[in-house]
């Protein structure tokens, strides 16, 4: 298979220049992941026909986290009255709901426990009366972060979804590069305000780098089903 036959996402640029080198992305169209999906039978079907010398795969955090099955129907998730009386206090982004829905709140309190949220919003409470956004998210940190819920732009039927983190993302990266035969796996999260590296096969590999590459997210998860990327460095 011929790695030109990849089409690009229309909006998307093919090629970007970063103080790290110029990179090629991808776009790779899977099927519509599922909880169960092996990730590996999708790599190799759709993806390691591609692959040649040093090319990099990159995954969205969001189909990593469905395939585990930690992704769920809001009619199937009961907020606690700790989730609705929080989410009063967060802003709401016009780039994802983020925790800012009862839903996706209780989904971060089920994941780092009704103690440590509460002492997070408190502490986040005291930064904003002096000024500083953002610090609710920095101390429950990535797997929070990573949180997110039912968006019109998101393809069936995770419209109408919210969804975790992925479990151990870095263990996952691991097992999906060794089956890659070493072809690096970096799983991200991005969206237009910025790209977080949630998991990575080599803690050497430095996220401003792999950050970089993505910094525009050329990947599409609506009608496109190009939740990968695979990410070839142009030599010069």
């Amino acid at each position: 298979m011929d790695i030109k036959d990849l089409v690009t996402n229309e909006g998307k640029n093919l090629i970007i220049e970063t103080p790290y080198g110029t990179y090629e992305r991808y776009p790779v169209k899977t099927k519509v992941v599922m909880a169960g999906d092996n990730l590996i039978d999708i790599l190799n079907e759709c993806v390691k026909p591609y692959l040649a010398g040093d090319d990099m795969i990159f995954m969205s955090e969001k189909i990593v986290a469905i395939s585990q099955g930690r992704a769920f129907p809001v009619n199937e998730i009961k907020p606690s009255k700790l989730a609705k009386f929080l989410v009063k206090f967060v802003h709401k982004s016009p780039y994802g709901i983020g925790l800012g829905s009862p839903w996706t709140m209780e989904l971060a309190i089920r994941e780092v426990g009704k103690v440590k949220i509460t002492i997070c919003a408190i502490i986040a409470g005291v930064a904003k009366i002096f000024g500083k956004k953002g610090v609710f998210y920095n101390l429950l940190g990535e797997q929070v972060r990573a949180i997110d819920g039912p968006c019109e732009y998101t393809l069936p039927p995770y419209n109408t979804y919210a969804k975790m983190a992925p479990k151990e993302p870095h263990k996952v990266a691991q097992q999906l590069t060794k089956a890659m035969d070493g072809h690096q796996v970096v799983i991200i999260d991005a969206n237009d305000l910025g790209v977080n590296i949630l998991g990575k096969p080599d803690a050497k590999m430095e996220d401003e780098v792999l950050a970089a590459i993505f910094k525009d997210n050329p990947l599409g998860q609506q009608s496109q089903q190009t939740p990968i990327a695979i990410v070839r460095k142009i030599s010069k």
